[in-house]
């Protein structure tokens, strides 16, 4: 066998001993709603703390508030976890609680560096660790496949999966999301994109996302993130909003 072969074996154990065994889905890429498939270096730390994400209409919304750590486990390898307190706001009155445990491996099937293309799946789950009815209250998971096309300071990311969302009153449902970057200068890098998610319950409306964002690298290893945007149900109704704000440090 060779080298190519054990190594390529070895990734395969790892992304499937780690869906087994970890705790799996940080399902997004921040700080967009969509995510790309390029893993965190090998040996290195990707920390977005704090991280503050929102969504609702008018005076209701939600969200949660914590830390998503990334770790290059290996080569073309990514293991993330979440750790969130999740809070809801309904007229003048705001809970908390401990949020869902997440974690996430991603895994780079495909790079070519020449042209500029790659692909990665990032298969998740949640563990029902919240309290307060703050969390789903079972295991959920995720199956998406992110793709990616580089040229020069544009990029072209996005792709979808398959949720599974257990429960009395839910459903399993299709996501997809498609974003646009560019590097404005050395420091910023700003980007759109659009995101369609299907109904998560019986009597739930399939919705669309639209988002803006930007990372703006402070001095090392320090960056800030940030998006937001409407969402739209196909069921009339007010308009609705999704937000995001970290602070992402790099080692």
């Amino acid at each position: 066998m060779t080298r190519q072969m054990v190594e390529y074996r070895l990734k395969l154990g790892v992304v499937f001993a780690a869906c087994l065994l970890s705790p799996i889905a940080a399902w997004a890429g921040p700080p967009f709603l969509t995510d790309d498939p390029e893993p965190t270096e090998p040996g290195h730390w990707e920390i977005y703390a704090p991280l503050v994400d929102a969504e609702g209409r008018g005076g209701a919304f939600e969200g949660a508030a914590g830390v998503e750590i990334n770790y290059g486990a290996m080569r073309d390898v990514q293991v993330t976890v979440e750790l969130p307190a999740a809070y809801k706001h309904e007229n003048t009155r705001t809970s908390w609680g401990a949020g869902d445990v997440a974690a996430s491996v991603k895994y780079r099937f495909y790079h070519d560096e020449k042209r500029g293309l790659s692909a990665a799946v990032f298969p998740g789950v949640t563990l029902p660790t919240a309290t307060n009815g703050m969390g789903a209250g079972r295991v959920t998971g995720f199956l998406p496949v992110w793709v990616q096309k580089d040229a020069g300071a544009w990029s072209v990311f996005g792709g979808g999966g398959y949720a599974i969302n257990p429960g009395g009153g839910n459903r399993n449902f299709w996501t997809g999301a498609m974003a646009v970057s560019r590097e404005v200068t050395r420091n910023l890098t700003v980007g759109l994109e659009a995101e369609r998610k299907g109904a998560d319950t019986d009597d739930g409306a399939s919705a669309t996302s639209l988002g803006l964002g930007a990372i703006y690298r402070l001095r090392a290893p320090v960056r800030l993130l940030a998006s937001a945007g409407p969402t739209f149900e196909d069921e009339s109704g007010p308009t609705g909003f999704h937000a995001f704000l970290a602070i992402g440090l790099d080692y």
